[in-house]
């Protein structure tokens, strides 16, 4: 069995440079790369194209990435809760590509699977759809759209394993299973990594043939975007 174990963020890291297109997985500020940002501010790449859900806020997630410049284009579907992410896209600084979630999500998935395209119903008739083929399936018109192209998918799971096996808990289990595969690298940070094997066959969401590079990751903060609780009566 191919161990794919690293010793750390540094290490799965090894490869990336500027100008690269990234994945992140995550929902919110829930199950994000925490270790691997981290690792890429140190880095100082630039020039990054990244792909994600939404953007983190102004002092966490790829809003660290946002702060130091180190985002040229941003691909999500939702973005509203950064602040410097709103200026830095009024201002010109980044350039901003905003997909519908769901065929965000598929675009990924497509990779994944290796399908080059798909045809979607969402955006049509919208500027999603702006300079690109559409056609008519039944009598309703939809959108062709190209799987995305990325050197590396940062993932981030509860449970791996040394074969590069995943189990992610909760709602962690969002992008993160669609983007571990999608591009030519994945690497996965896991909260506790077993031995090849140690995992429960039928629980595993994410196998280790679409993981390149797993390393025990470290020093969660696990933020809370909204933190809402009920008033004490």
């Amino acid at each position: 069995m191919i161990v794919k174990t690293v010793a750390n963020a540094r290490e799965a890291l090894k490869g990336v440079s500027d100008s690269m297109t990234f994945m992140f997985g995550g929902f919110g500020l829930s199950g994000i790369p925490e270790n691997a940002i981290a690792e890429l501010v140190r880095l100082g790449v630039k020039d990054l194209t990244c792909i994600s859900n939404n953007a983190g806020v102004d002092d966490f997630g790829l809003g660290l990435l946002l702060q130091q410049r180190q985002i040229r284009k941003m691909i999500s579907s939702y973005v509203g809760e950064n602040d410097e992410f709103e200026r830095q896209m009024l201002s010109g600084e980044l350039e901003v590509e905003l997909t519908p979630q769901g065929t965000l999500a598929e675009k990924c998935r497509a990779a994944q699977a290796g399908i080059p395209a798909f045809y979607t119903p969402a955006g049509y008739g919208t500027e999603v759809a702006a300079g690109k083929e559409t056609r008519e399936y039944n009598g309703k018109m939809y959108v062709l759209e190209p799987a995305y192209e990325a050197d590396f998918a940062f993932v981030k799971a509860w449970k791996g394993d040394e074969a590069g096996n995943l189990i992610f808990k909760g709602s962690a289990r969002n992008f993160n299973p669609v983007m571990a595969g999608a591009a030519k690298v994945t690497v996965a940070e896991v909260e506790e990594l077993l031995p090849a094997g140690a995992l429960d066959p039928n629980q595993i969401h994410i196998p280790g043939i679409f993981v390149k590079r797993i390393f025990q990751g470290e020093l969660y903060e696990k933020r809370i975007e909204q933190r809402t609780v009920r008033t004490r009566s």
